[in-house]
């Protein structure tokens, strides 16, 4: 037994964990939970939330049950409280990763009075023989972790939370503490009301980390960007998250290739894996993870110096704690997003199937999501504003990118004003969607049942060429104002707060930014097929955009050939950004490969040579970002049983693919200059005449658009897949 009878609080702090003095509220903390008081805990990553419980555990009379919901994070805290002490029984997690064995001797530990913490997952402690266990021992207190998992609002609800108060109180009434990094006033709440804990101490901290940098940018060439501020990080721990399993491997691969000490994380994995590759990156053996969001939650490393996201979070909250992983020693911790509209809509998709409810409230977390990706405003406000906390831009010191580089601002008043008067008309019963359709003067199915197109301030807003995108901005730098709020209760409906309608009475000043256009950004998607790529924009040099494009044409020309057959715009728009000068720079370009560029690329790079050298410019440093050789093997499967001539409905049947999926992934063999046969097959199912009629139609035409040309040919004549097969057989014959 741990004696500790005669030691003060401090005493204590200093024997088991060597702290001089406490953190923020911990005291108040600890003081609450050993007088029996139920306590509640909003701290943010990094504040100390652990010893908030350890410590009333360790000095507490029975044992303290710790529900948490991962099994790495008990793992990694099981391990920090054995070296607090030589009684290795101090703590224990009981879970599903544990033999029989195992858990008598954690049982027996507890029955001998060793063991003052026992951590379990919530489906442990369901289990009717554990409740039967617990009924039979001391239990000093329950804290739960992660407690917005509770909450259908917070971003990592699950089900079985909800039901730990019935089975707390079938075990016996003990004090309990519930803690969370993340919660807003609505989550609050529902945590409180669910645990019965209405009466709680609550304890909350700022959310403010003035360490922390926020930044977003486009989503453009992302693992291109990724690579290149990694390699700027060199020797730093850094956690890169992606929404998908399959982008997680991809990524790690590509920044080991690129000689980056990288490891990939996510629950597909075996544990043993995700425990070694936690312990590396914890021993710093590796530099990076890259992971889905099952990763960091409670893992206790200080010094990690940059978070990425590959992918925008589905939940402001999700994204802060994830975000808050990053420079919990107070030191640097550099915050990186990459946003596009498109992630958004596939983000949607996913929830297609769900409960309405369940859509609504994930609707309308994204929309959050959205407009703090967007905002041109202070981020580090929107952030804080989002959690209930008041907070002056001022005080940002410039640690967002929009307070470090500020956009322009106008006078707004009258823009808020004729808002305001918007919400008000429609009786405050309505979403951001709907006053800004009023504004607008569309007339929806909404609108017209409503009667909205009858109100003075319909239409209104449409003049001086505003759009949906300016009304947007005014209503979320409203809402930050705090002049209007919206009822989460009704998903979103916007009303006026009280300063709001001061404002109508008296308006005054009120400087407006105009928000982010994330709209035409693209990822990094791996199908090089489609064709006509974008117009040059996206950072890229315009005059040498020009001078390639011009190049390009005469290239053309002179072979006889449609130009994107040669390279598309997106290969040029790539050229005009990186500025490539030697082969093996060029061949990473996207859409080129070994092919095109042994076969066109020389004239390309002689002219961005001279420009680069009459222009003095400084190219990127790093250009040469490597890709992953035969991803994952399919593509050289792919175009060995080419070479067999097998046909290729086999191909894809051993591969697991529809036949439409095998020609897109043909098409991004060929769209890299490589060169495939598939004219055995092709001979099986088209006729030469019909295959000379649409080699002709590609040879002429300016696209290689393929409704283009099943319209032109006529679609009785040919399928899609078909034609696709024709531009294959064109682009290889032709073009690699």
């Amino acid at each position: 037994m741990l004696e500790v009878e005669s030691l003060t609080l401090h005493q204590c702090l200093q024997k088991f964990f060597g702290f001089d003095s406490f953190k923020g509220q911990q005291e108040e903390i600890i003081t609450s939970l050993l007088a029996k008081k139920d306590t509640f805990v909003i701290m943010p990553t990094g504040g100390g939330k652990s010893l908030c419980y350890q410590l009333p555990a360790l000095v507490s009379e029975g044992t303290a049950i710790i529900i948490s919901p991962l099994i790495a994070l008990m793992k990694n805290q099981v391990d920090a409280l054995r070296n607090f002490g030589n009684e290795e029984g101090i703590a224990h997690f009981l879970n599903s990763s544990l033999s029989k064995m195992e858990i008598l001797k954690v049982k027996k530990d507890i029955t001998d009075g060793k063991t003052k913490l026992l951590y379990v997952a919530p489906e442990s402690l369901t289990k009717q023989e554990n409740v039967a266990f617990f009924n039979e021992i001391k239990i000093s207190f329950f804290a739960i972790d992660e407690a917005h998992c509770i909450s259908e609002w917070g971003h990592d609800f699950r089900p079985e939370y909800r039901r730990l108060r019935p089975i707390i109180e079938e075990i016996g009434t003990v004090p309990i503490i519930a803690l969370t990094a993340t919660a807003t006033p609505k989550v609050q709440q529902d945590i409180q009301k669910n645990l019965g804990m209405s009466d709680a101490n609550v304890y909350k901290s700022s959310f403010n980390r003035s360490n922390l940098y926020y930044e977003v940018r486009p989503k453009q060439n992302a693992i291109k960007e990724i690579i290149k501020y990694v390699k700027t990080q060199a020797g730093k721990s850094g956690i890169i998250y992606c929404l998908s399993r399959k982008k997680v491997e991809e990524l790690a691969e590509t920044l080991r290739v690129n000689g980056v000490k990288a490891q990939a994380y996510h629950a597909g994995l075996e544990a043993k894996e995700r425990a070694t590759t936690q312990d590396a990156f914890l021993m710093e053996d590796i530099d990076v993870i890259v992971a889905t969001i099952a990763f960091g939650m409670g893992i206790d490393k200080p010094d990690v110096r940059f978070v990425i996201h590959h992918d925008i979070p589905k939940s402001l909250e999700g994204y802060y704690q994830e975000t808050g992983r990053g420079g919990r020693d107070g030191g640097e911790g550099n915050l990186l997003t990459f946003y596009s509209y498109d992630d958004i809509i596939k983000l949607e998709k996913f929830m297609k199937g769900k409960p309405v409810a369940e859509q609504e409230i994930g609707k309308q977390l994204l929309h959050e999501t959205v407009s703090y990706a967007e905002t041109a405003s202070c981020r580090r406000k929107f952030l804080l504003h989002y959690f209930g906390e008041e907070f002056d831009e001022k005080d940002c010191n410039g640690m967002c990118d929009n307070c470090r580089n500020p956009k322009q601002k106008f006078e707004g008043m009258e823009d808020v004003e004729l808002v305001l008067e918007a919400v008000s008309d429609v009786k405050e019963k309505f979403k951001t969607k709907d006053i800004i359709n009023v504004l607008m003067g569309n007339v929806t199915a909404t609108v017209k049942s409503y009667k909205h197109n009858d109100l003075e301030c319909f239409g209104k807003g449409a003049e001086d060429n505003k759009n949906e995108k300016y009304w947007n901005a005014v209503i979320r730098q409203a809402l930050v104002s705090g002049l209007l709020a919206k009822d989460v209760e009704s998903y979103g409906t916007l009303k006026l707060t009280k300063e709001g309608k001061s404002f109508m009475k008296k308006p005054y000043s009120m400087m407006i930014t105009k928000d982010h256009d994330y709209e035409g950004t693209e990822g990094d998607d791996d199908d090089m097929s489609s064709g006509g790529g974008n117009k040059a924009g996206s950072g890229s040099d315009p005059i040498l955009f020009g001078a390639l494009k011009d190049l390009l044409k005469q290239t053309a020309h002179k072979l006889k050939l449609p130009p994107y057959v040669i390279f598309q715009e997106l290969s040029l728009e790539e050229m005009a950004i990186n500025y490539p000068i030697k082969m093996d720079e060029l061949v990473n370009i996207t859409g080129v490969g070994q092919g095109k560029a042994q076969k066109f690329g020389k004239p390309f790079l002689d002219l961005i040579a001279k420009y680069v050298e009459e222009n003095e410019i400084d190219r990127p440093l790093d250009m040469v970002v490597k890709s992953i050789v035969n991803k994952s093997g399919l593509k050289v499967y792919i175009i060995q049983s080419i070479d067999r001539k097998l046909p290729l409905e086999d191909v894809a049947g051993a591969k697991g693919l529809s036949l439409a999926d095998l020609i897109t992934e043909i098409e991004s063999i060929v769209s890299s200059g490589t060169k495939v046969n598939i004219a055995y097959y092709i001979n099986d199912i088209l006729d030469d005449d019909k295959q000379q009629e649409a080699l002709q139609y590609f040879k002429e035409s300016e696209s290689d658009s393929i409704q283009e040309a099943l319209k032109e040919l006529g679609e009785e004549e040919y399928s899609e897949e078909e034609m696709r097969l024709m531009r294959i057989k064109f682009m290889s014959e032709f073009g690699n």
